[in-house]
């Protein structure tokens, strides 16, 4: 699959960022805010030419919050305390979100006097971390389903606080749809999900009555998928789930535990691994909906997946019609780093670092 770069950049409002307490280097590295005060104090406005680029093959993210972050918080303080702007006098250029960067490939390059920015480095080079990170795990596991649906369901699995800008990359990089409404806000869109198992213990157990429920409240306003697991009995709730819904029934998730084998596999283990998850069961499940005429309706696997089992699964032809992906979207590092390479109009940098040229990077207005 291709991915789309975005071509728009999102305005700094969206970021709704803490501007006063980044100026003031709360979150950056202490070491960055005392250079800034060191700068200031000697009267000392070096020019400087920075490069941040990053260590692998990846997709890249958060590049519009560095952006945001440089326009609403580089500057410095007046001895009154209020602000004096600095991004008017630093010139930017840089990729786009979603674009497809190689290993040292300088994203982003900033010019301008060091000591109006020396305070940020950490706080956008995080954002860039965070979201490449996330968009290439996502487009990972999107070409391993090739062309199937993925659905962005790590919230569970982090912190509340980094799903908007985890759900903006993942719709980047190609996910069809995510789960909260926090992770959708970037782009307008709303969280999806399913009937959850919560909603059919509050049920007392019985997956009809929370999906009929859930249906009746949702199903002209969403796909209704529903967790078909609670009995561990994935093919005989799918029926009962699908006769009952009918056409508001959208699809099934089969969701489960590694630990356990579902009841339809009882009488064939032996010749495969049963646990979990798997494309016997997917099969079970399809031909028992298929049999009953219930060939519309989807199915949804999840637990566990990462980018290794999808291609397993899509090798051995199992026929989910869509994969959910939780923590695995979230694993792995993709550090950022920003290097001083000229100053004053002349290279100056650390040993094994130098200003690298690039006819990718575009001017910021």
């Amino acid at each position: 699959m291709s991915l789309t770069t975005v071509r728009e950049r999102l305005a700094p409002s969206v970021f709704q960022l803490p501007v006063e307490r980044i100026r003031d280097g709360y979150y950056s590295d202490a070491y960055f805010t005392f250079s800034k005060e060191v700068l200031e104090a000697e009267g000392r406005r070096p020019n400087v030419v920075m490069q941040a680029f990053q260590q692998k093959e990846a997709v890249l993210g958060g590049i519009d919050e560095a952006i945001a972050i440089l326009k609403l918080c580089s500057g410095r303080r007046r001895p009154d305390g209020s602000w004096e702007d600095g991004w008017d006098r630093l010139t930017v250029h840089a990729l786009r979100e979603g674009d497809e960067v190689a290993p040292h490939e300088p994203v982003m390059h900033l010019e301008g006097d060091y000591s109006l920015f020396a305070h940020l480095e950490t706080v956008y080079l995080g954002c860039l971390a965070r979201r490449t990170l996330v968009m290439r795990n996502v487009k990972e596991v999107v070409d391993a389903a090739a062309g199937k649906p993925i659905l962005f369901f790590p919230a569970r699995h982090d912190h509340w606080l980094v799903q908007t800008g985890d759900g903006w990359a993942a719709h980047v990089a190609g996910a069809i749809g995510v789960s909260t409404d926090a992770q959708a806000s970037w782009w307008g869109g709303r969280g999806i999900g399913t009937v959850p198992h919560g909603l059919i213990a509050a049920y007392a157990g019985d997956t009809v009555a929370a999906a009929d429920a859930f249906a009746r409240h949702f199903a002209d306003q969403m796909n209704v998928v529903v967790l078909v697991d609670f009995e561990n009995d994935s093919v005989r709730t799918s029926l009962e789930v699908a006769d009952a819904l009918g056409d508001q029934l959208w699809g099934v998730r089969l969701d489960t535990s590694g630990s356990m084998v579902d009841r339809a596999l009882w009488t064939e283990m032996g010749s495969f691994d049963p646990t979990g998850v798997n494309p016997q069961l997917v099969e079970r499940v399809r031909a028992a909906l298929d049999g009953a005429g219930h060939e519309r309706v989807k199915i949804v696997a999840s637990g566990g997946f990462d980018a290794e089992r999808i291609r397993r699964f899509e090798a051995l032809g199992a026929p989910v019609d869509s994969y959910g992906v939780g923590s695995a979207l979230l694993r792995g590092g993709n550090d950022f780093t920003a290097d001083v390479v000229r100053v004053n109009g002349r290279d100056c940098a650390k040993a094994g670092r130098g200003y690298t040229p690039s006819d990718r990077l575009e001017r910021v207005e």
